[in-house]
């Protein structure tokens, strides 16, 4: 991660495709920051409509703030301008309502990894 500051148009960037095969379809992110040191990532991800990320865990902790659309989650739905926080090893599943993507920034505390139950 730079130490020094810088400034990003999200809007400018592409999607980049990331295939899920547990979920049998990719989602798409937008990379913002990425920390070497900690692992700490930060991205914009948009979860198609449809699209559920299922059963799984983490060795990081991570969250949600809802951009656009509903993220629909094992915890409940969230609509735009909601943040949630799911901790180190909670298990979960959580992606988008059948009827509309969802886009949300994406944090993570840690290096991201994820292990399907």
């Amino acid at each position: 991660m730079s130490k020094k500051f810088f400034s990003i148009d999200v809007n400018s960037m592409p999607w980049e495709e990331e295939p899920n095969e547990k979920a049998g379809r990719p989602l798409f992110k937008k990379g913002l920051v990425s920390d070497e040191e900690t692992g700490m990532g930060i991205s914009i991800t948009k979860y198609p409509a449809g699209f559920i990320n299922p059963k799984h865990d983490h060795h990081c902790a991570h969250g949600m703030y809802v951009l656009k659309g509903i993220l629909h989650t094992s915890k409940g739905d969230f609509a735009p301008g909601s943040f949630v926080w799911f901790p180190e090893g909670e298990v979960m599943w959580h992606g988008a309502t059948e009827n509309q993507d969802v886009e949300i920034v994406f944090v993570t505390n840690k290096k991201f990894d994820i292990h399907y139950l």
